[in-house]
C-alpha cells in the first residue's frame, strides 16, 4: 500500500512540475497600450521549484511522499544576462517565511526557466540576517557582480515581548560568477533604516554611486522623502556621508506614501532609464505600482523626464496573493538587440515578465506628460489631447471620428 502510494504521488506531482516548469509563454492578446508586451503566464511561481528543494524523494523515509520542507512562493527577482542567458536572482520564501535567494535560468527570457541545483549560499555577516530578499544585481565597471539587498534583522531596542519590530540595512555582496559569494559590510548611510538600495553600475566622480530609499523605521518612510542618492569611495565598507533626494514622493499620486528604486538603470544613448516602485494608500490597504523615469547621462542624479502615473499595475490574477494588490520590480535587462524585459513580482506571490524596447520606453517617458498633480489641470492636459486629435481626425479619419461620438 505505501509503495503504491508513493509511486502514484510522485507520477502525479512530477507531471504537475513538469506542466509549469516547461509551459510556453504567450503574449496577452487582450492587454495592448503599446509600450509594452504582457505575457499570459507567470515566468516562474512556487510550482517551478525543483522537488528534490521539498520533497524528501526516499520511499524508505518518505513513505507517502509529504513536502518536508516547503515553498511558499518564489517572487521579486534581480535580472542579469550571461553569454546570452537570462538569470533571475529570486526571492523564494519557505513555509517559514524565511526568504533566501537562487537562481533560475531561461534562454530566451520568457519561459522554461529552471533552477540551479541549489539555492545561493550567502555569507553572514557578523550580525546575522534573520531575513534577506529583494537583490539587485549589479554588473559594475570594476568587474565584480555586485548583489545589493534587503537585509532584516530584530530590532534589539524593542520592549520585551514584541516579536514584530525590525529593522532593515543594505545589504551587499559581490561574485564573479553567482555561485561564490563574498559578503561586505553593510552600507552606512545617514538615515536610521535603508529599504531598496541599488548600486548604480558605473563610477561616479571616481566613487562608488548608491541609489537609496532613507527610513525612519522598518515600515514608515517619516523623514525619508523618495529615492536618494549618495557617493561612497569604498565598496567594502560603503557609506554614504550625504544623502539626497531626487525623487520625491507626492501627495495624492503614485507615490505618495512612499516610492524607492527598482530595477538597477538602464544606459541608453538618451539617459539613464528608471523602472521604479511607488506605493500609495488605499481603503484596501497599501497599492504597489511600477513608474519609470529619465535621468541625465553626465549626471544620474539629475532626473531630466518624469512620465505621469503608473507604468505597470497588478492586473487580473496579479492582484491576488500573499500581499495582494502589489506589483514591484527590482530587475531588469536591456539586450544587444534593443529588446528589454522587465521581472516584476505580483503580490509576494509570482514572477512575471513584460517586454518592451530602448525606442519604445525612450518615447514613453520623454512624451508622456508628467502629473500636473490637481484635477483641474489634469482635465485641461487631456482636453488638450483631445482637441488635438479632434482635428487630426477632421482631416484624416473623419470615420473613426463618426464612430467615437454619440
Amino acid at each position: 500500500m505505501k509503495k503504491q502510494t508513493y509511486e502514484a504521488r510522485l507520477k502525479k506531482i512530477t507531471e504537475n512540475w513538469l506542466a509549469h516548469a516547461t509551459r510556453k509563454n504567450k503574449v496577452d492578446p487582450s492587454w495592448d497600450n503599446g509600450i509594452y508586451e504582457r505575457y499570459l503566464h507567470p515566468a516562474v511561481t512556487r510550482e517551478t521549484i525543483p522537488l528534490y528543494w521539498k520533497y524528501d524523494l526516499n520511499p524508505k523515509s518518505n513513505p507517502y511522499l509529504l513536502e518536508r520542507i516547503g515553498i511558499n512562493a518564489a517572487f521579486n527577482p534581480g535580472a542579469i544576462e550571461i553569454d546570452g542567458r537570462i538569470l533571475l536572482m529570486c526571492r523564494v520564501e519557505g513555509y517559514d517565511r524565511k526568504s533566501f535567494f537562487a537562481v533560475a535560468e531561461s534562454k530566451n527570457g520568457i519561459d522554461n526557466f529552471k533552477f540551479w541545483k541549489t539555492p545561493v549560499v550567502l555569507p553572514e555577516t557578523g550580525d546575522p540576517d534573520t531575513n534577506v530578499y529583494d537583490m539587485r544585481l549589479t554588473k559594475h565597471e570594476d568587474g565584480w557582480i555586485y548583489g545589493v539587498f534587503c537585509s532584516e534583522r530584530k530590532d534589539k531596542s524593542a520592549p520585551e515581548g514584541d516579536c514584530s519590530s525590525a529593522e532593515a540595512q543594505g545589504g551587499i555582496a559581490r561574485t564573479k560568477d553567482l555561485i561564490h559569494w563574498e559578503r561586505l559590510a553593510d552600507i552606512k548611510t545617514p538615515s536610521p533604516q535603508q529599504r531598496n538600495v541599488v548600486l548604480h553600475p558605473e563610477f561616479v566622480k571616481g566613487k562608488y554611486a548608491f541609489y537609496t530609499r532613507p527610513q525612519d523605521g522598518f515600515i514608515s518612510t517619516g523623514k525619508g522623502g523618495g529615492i536618494g542618492w549618495g557617493l561612497s569611495k569604498s565598496i567594502e565598507k560603503a557609506k554614504l556621508d550625504d544623502e539626497k533626494i531626487i525623487d520625491c514622493k507626492i501627495y495624492h499620486t503614485i507615490k505618495e506614501v512612499k516610492n524607492g528604486m527598482g530595477s538597477v538603470p538602464i544606459k541608453t544613448s538618451e539617459g539613464w532609464l528608471h523602472i521604479d516602485h511607488g506605493v500609495r494608500n488605499t481603503a484596501a490597504g497599501l497599492r504597489y505600482v511600477v513608474y519609470a523615469f529619465l535621468c541625465d547621462l553626465k549626471d544620474p542624479s539629475k532626473v531630466i523626464a518624469t512620465p505621469g502615473g503608473h507604468f505597470i499595475a497588478p492586473l487580473k490574477h496579479e492582484r491576488v496573493g500573499d500581499v495582494s494588490n502589489v506589483v514591484f520590480c527590482n530587475g531588469a535587462v536591456k539586450r544587444d538587440d534593443g529588446r528589454i524585459f522587465i521581472y516584476y513580482g505580483s503580490s509576494d506571490t509570482r514572477i512575471h515578465v513584460a517586454t518592451t524596447d530602448v525606442d519604445r520606453m525612450l518615447d514613453y517617458v520623454k512624451n508622456t506628460p508628467s502629473d500636473p498633480l490637481r484635477s483641474a489641470a489634469c482635465v485641461q492636459q487631456r482636453i488638450g489631447l483631445i482637441n488635438k486629435n479632434l482635428e487630426y481626425l477632421k482631416k484624416h479619419n473623419p470615420e473613426l471620428l463618426k464612430l467615437s461620438l454619440p
